[in-house]
């Protein structure tokens, strides 16, 4: 297990649990008191830290190394039932966006994401999970099949942005993202949007158009990373915790902002502490946010994401 630097506390307090547990299995000296303190103890700690998170600290638990991506809920959710699809029928597959169908209970879905690796080789394979152009035109040519056989579509929203790559921009990444945000407007079966990670940039609303926006408790949506924006502003990366404040790029922020529709709870500790409780809780709410757009006809679905994206930053003084 892999403790960030705000989790120190609690790390200590594991070492000095277990260590207090092997003691008394080890010997004939009764340690049971005195694993029930640290044990509660332990488990006031995590609660105290976990409910001030700061947004620097929710970045930072986003990113965990441990955390699930996009491959772990649809093989947890779908099972057996899930279809992966390849290929831009353009120029080639892109290994960091995945996409394909698959079922939660009896309905069928399409699923797409980006995907990051859990090593350097797989990190490598996978591009850090940042798209290049064909990944996005992929992404909506499963859309447009979706649309075609009226399956709705779910997108898992984990990466640090589009790839910035010469080679990317050369075939046309700007395009290709300006040309989904456009298609999710109008697709006419409903759309659902999952931020599970970091949800940077272009590279995240290249496929961030939806009916239902549902961000995971312990996530950022944001134009731009604090690391990013503090080099612009300070010139450094010194400042990416006040960056981060500024952003407003909280589960919270965004849903006091009304530019999402949903908070899904984490297990204490983050997404990776309870895995499984995490898939459940991912897809009872896509379960049920499809139970709130399956009866709209395709006419009413666009009119209301239309109307949804027109009124996201109108204030009125």
């Amino acid at each position: 297990m892999e403790y960030l630097e705000f989790e120190l506390p609690i790390k200590e307090l594991q070492e000095q649990y277990e260590k207090a547990c092997q003691i008394g299995e080890e010997s004939d000296i009764d340690v049971s008191n005195t694993c029930k303190q640290i044990e509660k103890k332990l488990a006031e700690t995590k609660k105290e830290i976990y409910k001030n998170l700061t947004p620097w600290q929710r970045v930072q638990l986003s990113r965990h190394p441990n955390r699930p991506y996009t491959l772990d809920y649809i093989n947890a959710i779908c099972g057996d039932s899930f279809l992966e699809l390849h290929g831009d029928r353009n120029y080639k597959d892109d290994k960091a966006m995945i996409g394909g169908l698959g079922k939660i209970g009896d309905q069928s879905y399409m699923f797409i994401g980006q995907q990051k690796g859990y090593n350097t080789k797989t990190r490598q394979y996978r591009n850090f999970g940042m798209a290049n152009p064909e990944g996005y035109r992929k992404a909506l040519r499963l859309m447009k099949s979706a649309e075609k056989f009226g399956i709705p579509v779910v997108t898992l929203i984990d990466t640090p942005g589009a790839y910035p790559g010469l080679e990317a921009e050369e075939r046309g990444q700007g395009e290709a993202i300006a040309r989904n945000i456009l298609e999710m407007t109008r697709l006419k079966v409903p759309i659902i949007v999952v931020i599970i990670g970091e949800g940077a940039s272009g590279g995240a609303l290249g496929i961030g158009v939806g009916d239902r926006v549902l961000m995971l408790e312990n996530t950022w949506y944001s134009v731009i990373s604090p690391e990013s924006c503090s080099s612009i502003l300070w010139r450094s990366w010194e400042y990416k915790e006040q960056a981060a404040e500024a952003l407003k790029l909280t589960a919270t922020d965004m849903k006091k902002l009304k530019l999402i529709d949903l908070i899904v709870k984490e297990p204490l500790g983050g997404a990776h502490s309870n895995r499984e409780e995490t898939f459940m809780g991912v897809a009872k709410a896509i379960s049920k946010t499809y139970g709130e757009l399956k009866d709209l006809s395709p006419k009413d679905l666009v009119e209301k994401r239309m109307d949804k994206y027109s009124e996201m930053g109108v204030f009125k003084g």
